[in-house]
């Protein structure tokens, strides 16, 4: 199925983000876009939505793959009223309304960062923020996900089918795109909004995880670290028990996960 995507329809003036949508049938990139509109009239908040990205990236300067017309890439950008110390707290915000967004069709969790997982680890979604500062303040920050929707696993290479899946496979049934376009609209904008009020999200951030109790192996830069996930610290860090004490992650990423252990008392 190739449904395509009807920016009118998910789009809602009333909403700061995703007031209007811009849709490509193929662009560079949506998060690269989505920065440039910040510098232009009612620019902030206006969504970017993309069937074929040829210059996508992921973290750690990753390329983005995905195939045009049956999944949602999606990229805004904001000018969060929020301190530079938040900016963990986003990553959850952001995660959470993706989670949340995905809900009619399938029953997430969230592996640290911001991936969206099924109950076995492979990946259906994924984040990237991309941040200014400017002193102590958040000055923009460009939000971009990727959501496998009607992406069937026996469609996808090899090497990505056996660590993901897709809305669709989970469901049993292809997903409608521009509906979950809207809804992933409405809850970014939701949850944004809520944490510049001062609502955290983290509660509900840890309620979702996935990693807790597992052996991880983590990036950080150009070494790596293991230990057990023992949770999610205040500001939305990784709390990993390794030989040498406990750590707190602000940024990085896991590379490998074990099967769950018991999470030390």
């Amino acid at each position: 199925m190739t449904d395509a995507i009807e920016g009118t329809r998910a789009a809602d003036p009333r909403r700061r983000i995703g007031h209007r949508v811009e849709y490509h049938a193929e662009i560079g990139s949506t998060n690269d876009r989505a920065r440039l509109a910040l510098d232009e009239p009612d620019g902030e908040g206006l969504a970017i939505v993309a069937e074929l990205q040829t210059a996508g990236r992921g973290r750690r300067g990753r390329t983005w793959h995905s195939p045009s017309g049956r999944n949602l890439t999606l990229s805004v950008g904001i000018r969060p009223r929020l301190q530079a110390s938040a900016a963990g707290l986003l990553g959850a915000a952001t995660a959470l309304a993706v989670r949340g967004a995905c809900r009619p069709a399938a029953a997430l969790a969230i592996k640290w960062p911001n991936d969206l997982v099924d109950d076995d680890g492979r990946k259906v979604a994924g984040l990237l923020l991309e941040t200014a500062l400017v002193e102590a303040r958040l000055a923009h920050v460009v939000i971009g996900l990727g959501i496998n929707v009607n992406w069937r696993r026996r469609e996808m290479p090899p090497q990505i089918s056996t660590v993901a899946t897709s809305l669709a496979d989970l469901a049993g049934r292809d997903v409608d795109r521009s509906a979950l376009l809207g809804r992933v609209l409405d809850a970014l904008d939701d949850e944004i909004a809520a944490l510049e009020r001062g609502e955290s999200p983290l509660e509900r951030y840890r309620a979702a995880s996935w990693l807790d109790g597992r052996r991880v192996v983590v990036a950080l830069g150009e070494r790596e670290v293991e230990g057990v996930a023992l949770g999610i610290g205040q500001a939305g860090e990784l709390l990993l028990q390794t030989d040498e004490g406990e750590l707190a992650l602000a940024v990085g990423e896991v590379l490998r996960v074990r099967p769950v252990m018991a999470v030390p008392a």
